[in-house]
């Protein structure tokens, strides 16, 4: 395996303010590459506004327009071009040579359990904290006691797999001492051995609720009729690869969900590019071919193909609100890849849309639910009631389905 140097990933700003900044990868290829990059720079909270890319199976080379989210306005571009060089299938230098020597060893998992008196907004502001510091959450557990304390169970995995080391340690709870300041009281961080599992299982949803959230009716929760993709495969215009032409409604992480449902597909994409925004579309064309490195000729594996990509890129996200005995809960789904992983920065977006709404969070979950043909990642937020939001009215229930929907998607 050769070693390639730090060009294998070059960072280029802007020329002006507001320009996107532009990301080069140019590396050997392996399955499911795309996908990959498209979510570190998601989980960075960057949008890709253009992209192009190509790949002969044993190298490719892409280029990402990118621009920060809203809510993201600080980048460390350095830490995003070590991850992406990291995500590189070769050896990339000693320091990313220990990264890649442990590419098949699951990271490690660590509890962050803190108690503190609660607040509005309290939640996000430490997934704030653990998401600029480049933590991954994997499950959560909130509780509020009657005495308005709060206690804060994170699972969460190190992308920069430090968290074993003090002085990761110690920053990470001086960032979060910072954002709790006076609220605080305990903060403590330990390795998630086997004696937590119990601490980590998630509460079964009720059937009725799991009917609404995954059912057909959950498909478009916009209830939009603009919200719509039309594909079209030609077969004819290339002499190699099934050309796919997508037109599309824009949305966060459109080119991700794209490129995560073909690795899932076993659809190999050889070209492809991704246009700038025209309208609030956006147009996509795709040169792909199958595992066996033909043409998909398949009426039927073309069909099945392009059901599932509208469907993902449509409604990649389910949010409903359902009765939980008295009380109101919020529900948001996303698939999990067939690589285990789930979707960046949803419970950032959703704490987010929580706390610009004023709305409290009484608890907390993160799970995985299982239905005939994949699994779910499911995010149980049980909701405060409010003077702004009478959580018993449907017009209120609606208004945080709709916030909590645009900020997902990023409209």
């Amino acid at each position: 395996m050769g070693i390639l140097n730090d060009d294998a990933v070059l960072i280029e700003p802007g020329k002006i303010s507001g320009d996107p900044t532009i990301v080069t990868v140019n590396c050997p290829d392996e399955s499911g590459l795309g996908s990959t990059l498209c979510r570190i720079i998601l989980e960075f909270g960057l949008s890709i506004t253009r992209a192009d890319f190509s790949t002969d199976g044993r190298w490719c080379y892409i280029v990402f327009w990118v621009t920060p989210d809203i809510s993201s306005p600080k980048i460390d571009w350095d830490s995003l071009k070590n991850r992406l060089l990291s995500a590189c299938p070769s050896c990339l230098g000693s320091f990313y040579f220990c990264l890649q020597s442990n590419v098949s060893k699951p990271p490690s998992l660590y509890l962050l359990k803190f108690f503190c008196r609660d607040r509005k907004g309290l939640l996000h502001d430490v997934t704030k904290v653990l998401t600029e510091l480049e933590f991954t959450i994997q499950r959560v557990k909130v509780m509020t006691t009657p005495d308005g304390r709060v206690l804060d169970m994170f699972f969460i995995t190190d992308a920069m797999d430090l968290l074993h080391t003090k002085q990761r340690q110690t920053k990470t709870c001086d960032h979060l001492t910072a954002v709790l300041g006076e609220h605080g009281v305990s903060c403590e961080l330990e390795l998630a051995g086997p004696e937590l599992e119990s601490v980590q299982r998630f509460s079964s949803l009720p059937p009725l609720a799991a009917d609404e959230l995954f059912g057909p009716d959950g498909f478009d929760n916009s209830g939009s009729s603009s919200n719509k993709a039309v594909l079209t495969v030609d077969n004819q215009l290339s002499p190699a690869h099934t050309v796919l032409q997508i037109r599309c409604v824009d949305q966060k992480g459109l080119f991700y969900d794209i490129l995560r449902t073909s690795k899932d597909c076993d659809v190999h994409i050889a070209y492809g590019r991704f246009s700038s925004k025209v309208k609030g579309y956006r147009n996509l064309e795709l040169f792909v071919r199958g595992t066996d490195g033909k043409k998909i000729v398949d009426p039927k594996h073309q069909a099945n193909f392009c059901a599932r990509l509208k469907e993902e890129m449509v409604c990649p996200l389910r949010v409903i609100i359902v009765n939980r005995g008295p009380d109101t809960e919020l529900l948001v789904a996303n698939p999990v890849e067939l690589s285990g992983k789930g979707r960046p920065r949803v419970f950032y977006d959703v704490t987010l849309a929580l706390k610009s709404l004023g709305i409290c969070i009484f608890s907390a979950e993160i799970g995985r639910h299982s239905t005939l043909d994949r699994q779910w990642e499911v995010y149980r937020f049980l909701l405060d009631e409010s003077r702004e939001f009478p959580l018993a009215s449907l017009r209120a229930r609606n208004q945080v389905v709709d916030r909590v929907t645009k900020t997902l998607m990023g409209w």
